[in-house]
Order: C-alpha cells, then sequence, then structure tokens
C-alpha cells in the first residue's frame, strides 16, 4: 500500500499471501475486519438492552465486568508490542525490537506512577485525555484497514479520532455523572489520603459547565464527521463506509448514554477496542496472517494468544506492583479498579507510542488524498 491509498499503507509490513484473495474471494484484511471489529460492533448492539438497565444495578457489577474484560482480552491486546518493530519494518532484529520497546514502557509507565503520586488529579485527566487519542487512534486504523473510503484526507481522520475516542471517555460524563465522578475519587483517593480530600480535588472536573462543554463538543464533533464523510459519499464515493461509519457511531453513542459508565467501559475495552488492535496484530504476523487468510480464526488467535501470554502475566504483576506501594493501600473493590486503572494507565503511555510508529508505519494519518 502506498501513501496514496485511502487505507493504512501496511503493504510494506504485512506478508504477500495476506493481501491474495482465498478460494472465496475474501482478503485475510476482510476476514480480520469481519472477525474483530463488524461482529462484536454488532454483538454490542445486542447488549443495548442489558447495558440499558445497568444504572439500576450496584457499581460493583461494573467492576466485576471491567475485571473479567481485562482478564479475558483487555490486558493482552497490548502485550505482543514488543514484537510489533520487528513484524512491521525490514531489518528489525528480535533483540533490538525487544530491548526498544521495554525501554519506552520502562521509562513512560514509570513516568506516568509518578505523576499519579505528585498530581493525582492531574494524572487523572491526563489518563482520560491518552485514552481519548488512543482509543480514537485504534478506531480510525481499523476503518483505514477496511479501506472505509469516505474519510481520505488527514484532517478528516483526526476529526474521527475526536469522535471515537470522546465518546467512551465524554458521553458518560455527561450521561452519568456521578459514577464517573466515584471513580475519579477512587483513584485519586488512593493517593490523597484525608477524610474528603478527593472528593474536593476532583469536584471542579464535574462541575455543570463542564459537563456542558464536553457535551455539546461531542455532539458538534459528531455531526461534523458525519456530514464530512456524506459530503465525500455525495461527490461520488462509495456509501457503504460511511453507512458502516454512521451505524458504529450510533451504536457507541447508544452504549455510552444506557449503559452505567464502569460496566460500559468494561465491555466496550474488551469486545470492541481490545480485539479491533488484536486484529491489526495478525495482519502484521506473517503465521497469524496465514491463518487468517486460510480462514482460521481460532489458529490466529492461538498465534496470538501465545505471544501475549508472557507479558500479559507482567501486566497483571504491574497491578500488584501498583496495589503495593499506593499510600491508602486496597481495601475495597473499588480500590482494586481504581489500581487497575492507575496499572493501565502505566501501561497506555507507552503502549500508545508504539501504536503511533505503526500508524506512522503504515500510513494511517498520512492518506496522500487531500480534503476538498
Amino acid at each position: 500500500m502506498t501513501e496514496s491509498s485511502p487505507a493504512t499503507g501496511a503493504t510494506e509490513s504485512r506478508p504477500a499471501e495476506v493481501r491474495d484473495l482465498d478460494s472465496e474471494g475474501e482478503s485475510a484484511e476482510e476476514r480480520v475486519d469481519r472477525w474483530f471489529a463488524r461482529r462484536p460492533a454488532l454483538a454490542l448492539a445486542a447488549l443495548l438492552p442489558i447495558g440499558a438497565v445497568t444504572p439500576l444495578f450496584p457499581v460493583e457489577v461494573g467492576v466485576a465486568t471491567f475485571a473479567l474484560g481485562t482478564l479475558a482480552v483487555g490486558m493482552a491486546h497490548g502485550a505482543v508490542d514488543h514484537l510489533v518493530p520487528l513484524r512491521a519494518a525490514p531489518g528489525v532484529s528480535l533483540g533490538r525490537s525487544i530491548a526498544v520497546v521495554s525501554v519506552v514502557y520502562a521509562v513512560l509507565g514509570g513516568a506516568v506512577v509518578a505523576a499519579f503520586f505528585l498530581a493525582p488529579v492531574a494524572a487523572f485527566v491526563g489518563f482520560i485525555a491518552l485514552t481519548w487519542l488512543h482509543w480514537g487512534q485504534g478506531d480510525v486504523a481499523t476503518l483505514a484497514i477496511a479501506e472505509v473510503d469516505h474519510l481520505p484526507s488527514s484532517a478528516e481522520r483526526w476529526l474521527a479520532l475526536v469522535v471515537r475516542g470522546g465518546l467512551p471517555m465524554g458521553v458518560p460524563l455527561v450521561a452519568h455523572p456521578e459514577e464517573y465522578r466515584l471513580v475519579a475519587e477512587w483513584i485519586v483517593g488512593l493517593f490523597l489520603v484525608g477524610p474528603g480530600a478527593a472528593a474536593t480535588a476532583v469536584g471542579p472536573l464535574f462541575a455543570p459547565a463542564v459537563r456542558i462543554a464536553v457535551g455539546a463538543g461531542m455532539a458538534a464533533a459528531t455531526l461534523a464527521s458525519v456530514g464530512l464523510g456524506y459530503r465525500r459519499v455525495q461527490a461520488g464515493r462509495n456509501p457503504r463506509g460511511w453507512r458502516r461509519d454512521v451505524g458504529e457511531l450510533a451504536v457507541l453513542w447508544a452504549w455510552f448514554l444506557l449503559a452505567a459508565p464502569v460496566f460500559a467501559i468494561g465491555v466496550y475495552f474488551a469486545l470492541w477496542h481490545a480485539l479491533r488492535h488484536v486484529g491489526r496484530l495478525v495482519l502484521v504476523d506473517p503465521e497469524a496472517a496465514s491463518a487468517a487468510s486460510a480462514g482460521d480464526a481460532l489458529g490466529a488467535l492461538a498465534r496470538f494468544g501465545r505471544d501475549a501470554a508472557p507479558l500479559t502475566l507482567g501486566g497483571f504483576l504491574v497491578v500488584a506492583a501498583v496495589g503495593a506501594s499506593v499510600p491508602a493501600g486496597v481495601a475495597a473493590p473499588g480500590d482494586l479498579l481504581a489500581v487497575s486503572l492507575v496499572a493501565i494507565a502505566a501501561l497506555t503511555l507507552p503502549h500508545v507510542v508504539v501504536v503511533a510508529w505503526l500508524d506512522r508505519r503504515q500510513g494511517v494519518w498520512r492518506p496522500g488524498i487531500g480534503g476538498s
């Protein structure tokens, strides 16, 4: 794939057999998109009635769901980062790939944990912003791999990032501020010990003006993204990509408006974001990609699972280390969720750097077709 293509430009980092059509006329990219993106999106739509009643349940139900999703796939989705340079760039050795990514994780992950100790409220806000960026980043890459060609310019893809990443981070703040604030208090309370200290510290983040600004901004960005895509369709582009984009946005808006935040994020993390990234990594691994090309979904997943297993365990050791070091200790399910989120924050920043490097290799943000 060259930079002039509307898709990811990933030809240089995928084996040739992946790009060939199989006997049924379906490429590995199409299979992976169906397995790891389109079907999970339909599953999330089917779960909407369940999500709608979760605000009636205790928040511990959401905590358990988040823990299960993290155990099942959430922690694993970034656990192959050490092999990404090896597989996505020619001439990178295994030793260099592991060494560079290890240093990135140690330095940036350590900096995030230090930031929570030094300025927990600012670190919490930074984590929300970083997750907003990363989840939007992941969805745009998925759309690009699927050649959803109504977003041909860099500016339109960045707008899609704002929308796609903002739905899980911003909409719950508007629809369910009480539970959102409770999670913020749990996280900040790990580091600010004292009666009411965390509640006082996070209070300004949940002021009505903040919620109104976030809600209005998300609505405006969504309408702008959908409208620009529709203009492309009217100018003669294939409408399938635009219809898919609109359908997914509708599901995400409904999910995060209706479902309780912790439950909603737990399901989304495992079923939507993590699976899409797993699919992307399948395509840069020659053996897993060959299995996908042959229609062997279990074989592709088994290959990924084998590669991800050691550092998935390492991720849970990071959770344990954070739990052992926080001043307030871990005494309740909310504390466990908070510790997990701090550990995930520490893993997210280096993960974003690796994914941004992969984006650059694959031309996700340089589609080479200017906007009009």
